[in-house]
Formats: structure tokens, C-alpha cells, sequence
């Protein structure tokens, strides 16, 4: 069986301080005198989950610049060792500095990080800022502005997150124009809490090349359609989507659904902090719980490569590295220890 940890792939959907490793998470809440939050106690809704994301992001926000510098090279060295050869990690830097000035330097300095640490370990990375719903919508102009303004240093995506059912995108359509005419890939989160008109609204409003979930698309033929024929990205993160209730379990999941329908699909872990499973462990899960094949698994993989944000020579390595992965006999066995995929010219 081949090692799907061998596997050169991109992760596309992935919140910043929900990647934080439980055990950063129980230091940073040490060093403040608090008991960290239990993480096993699972989501009843979405409510449930934001106040214990909140906690993770307050420790690094209202800590030292270090927390933040050791959570992107933490989250950079999780992707690597899960065989990512390109992380786009989702950040805001106006929760951290409400000035815009002092923003961009803590955008920069994400950018600077991650890609010093993505370097040493022979992969990518770039940043998928991304507005928020809850927010005035004067926010997602001001954090667009600040996208575009490292649109060709860092920043390749911008996305919009919280709870769609409540807030319509409308409010947010001049954020993703600004975004898009500085050449970002327009990534909203869609179809999580809310079924297919908001799928809809963020193709129709939001011009989205890629949607953050994306499955409740399934509940309406014609959309599977669009998606399939416009080659619309989901970033669908399965173990979450149980978590948070959005399908019953694992093998209602409609992955497999969205595949068969002829819709581009990646596969990622969103917030492993809260949810578990890291980007390998949700590629191992799509091969056992869902029955993929490896070609089909080298298929995401591959989708993940090509709508990511990395630059045209990583993207033309990892496909090779990708083809290479499939030529490999299935019953060749994986050494013990063999190292993850890395780049000649990351």
C-alpha cells in the first residue's frame, strides 16, 4: 500500500490558531496561569466550537510576537511532516492590531516566518487572509486592502469566515472586488451552515474560484452541475464537517458524492486543534472510510496543487512528485521513517 504521507499535496484549508498543537496550546495557558480548555468534549453546534477557538487565539493575539512566530513555523512543520509541499494557513491580522499599519506588520511578519521555516523544510507557503462575517463590513474593505497590498509577496487568496446563515455575503462583494483585482483567489467559506443558495452566493457575489466546504452543494443537482462545469474548488474538510454536525457521520459524508458528480475537490483538516486529525490523517480517512483509490487520492492531491496559490514551478514539481507517488507499485512497502516529499526549488 502506498504511504499516503508520501503523498506531495497542498493544504488550502486551514484557520491559523485552530492548527496550534495541544500541547503549545497547554503551555501558552500555563504561562498565563489558566487550565487549558478540554478539547474532548465535541461541539453540540457551532456556538460551542468559537468560544474554545477563541481562547487558543487570545493566548497568541494578546501574548508576545513570539506566540505567533511559534505557532506559523509549528503549523508550517505539521504540514511538511503530512507530506504538504504548500500550506495556505487562513489568517487575519486585524484581530491582532485594529491599526491598519500595525497590521501589515504582523502580516508580514506571518509571511516572513512561514516562508524562512517552509524554506528550511523544502516546501511552500502563502496566506489566505480572509474577512469576517460578524464583523462590520468595513473590515473586509480594510483587510482587502491589505491583501492586495502583498498580493505578489505573500498573500494569494482572500476567504471569508463565521456563521454564513446569519450574515449574506452581500455586504462583503466590494472586499472580494478589490481582492480579485489584485489578482487573489477569491476562497469564501460557503455550504457549511447554510445548504445551496449560499454556495450560490458566493459564485454569484463573490466570484469564487474556491469554497471553503462547499458540500451542502449536494442538496441541489442543478449546483452540482455548475460547480462541475465552471471547475469550482471544494475545500472540504470531512472531520469537521461531523464535528460540527454538518453531516450525520463519516459514511454520510458526501465527499465520494461530489467526486462522482465531477466537482474538483481538496481535502483538508480546517482547525486540528479543535477537531483531531491533521491533514495526513484526513487523506487516511478519505482512503478508508470513503473507499477512494490511490489514483482518486492522487486526484485531490493534485487539484490541491493546482488551485493553491504556489507559483508555477512548485506547482509543475509536485505534480511530477505526484505522478512519480502513483507509478510507485502499491505493494511496495514504505520504509520505516522514510521522509515526506520535498521540493528541489521551494
Amino acid at each position: 500500500m502506498r504511504s499516503l504521507a508520501g503523498l506531495p499535496k497542498a493544504h488550502l484549508h486551514l484557520h491559523l490558531e485552530g492548527a496550534m498543537r495541544p500541547a503549545t496550546l497547554a503551555e501558552l495557558a500555563g504561562e498565563y496561569g489558566e487550565e487549558p480548555p478540554d478539547l474532548g468534549g465535541g461541539f453540540a453546534s457551532f456556538e460551542d466550537f468559537g468560544p474554545l477557538y477563541r481562547v487558543a487565539a487570545r493566548l497568541v493575539r494578546e501574548g508576545p510576537r513570539e506566540n505567533l512566530l511559534r505557532l506559523v513555523r509549528e503549523v508550517v512543520e505539521d504540514a511538511a511532516a503530512d507530506g504538504a509541499v504548500w500550506v495556505e494557513p487562513h489568517v487575519n491580522p486585524l484581530t491582532y492590531e485594529a491599526d491598519p499599519h500595525a497590521a501589515l506588520d504582523v502580516l508580514d511578519a506571518v509571511i516572513d516566518e512561514g516562508r524562512r521555516t517552509a524554506a528550511q523544510l523544502g516546501i511552500g507557503f502563502g496566506v489566505v487572509m480572509f474577512a469576517r462575517r460578524n464583523a462590520d463590513p468595513s473590515e473586509a474593505i480594510a483587510t482587502a486592502r491589505l491583501a492586495a497590498r502583498r498580493a505578489d509577496n505573500g498573500v494569494v487568496a482572500f476567504g471569508l469566515a463565521g456563521d454564513e446563515a446569519r450574515y449574506a455575503p452581500e455586504p462583503f462583494a466590494g472586499a472580494f472586488t478589490i481582492a480579485r483585482e489584485a489578482g487573489l483567489i477569491s476562497a469564501p467559506h460557503a455550504g457549511e451552515l447554510a445548504g445551496p443558495a449560499s454556495v450560490r452566493a458566493a459564485l454569484d457575489v463573490l466570484g469564487a474560484q474556491r469554497i471553503a466546504h462547499g458540500v451542502r452543494a449536494v442538496e441541489d443537482p442543478a449546483l452540482l452541475s455548475r460547480l462541475a462545469a465552471e471547475g469550482v474548488v471544494l475545500d472540504v474538510c470531512p472531520t469537521s464537517n461531523v464535528a460540527l454536525g454538518v453531516v450525520k457521520s463519516l459514511s454520510a459524508h458526501p465527499l465520494p458524492l461530489l467526486l462522482h458528480a465531477g466537482i474538483r475537490c481538496t481535502v483538508n483538516a480546517d482547525d486540528p486543534l479543535l477537531f483531531g486529525p491533521g491533514l495526513l490523517e484526513e487523506y487516511e480517512t478519505a482512503r478508508t472510510a470513503f473507499a477512494l483509490s490511490d489514483h482518486q487520492l492522487a486526484a485531490i492531491a493534485r487539484t490541491s496543487i493546482e488551485s493553491s496559490g504556489a507559483p508555477p514551478t512548485l506547482v509543475d514539481e509536485a505534480i511530477t512528485l505526484i505522478r512519480d507517488w502513483l507509478n510507485t507499485p502499491d505493494h511496495a512497502k514504505t520504509p520505516a521513517g522514510q521522509e515526506p516529499p520535498r521540493l528541489t526549488h521551494p
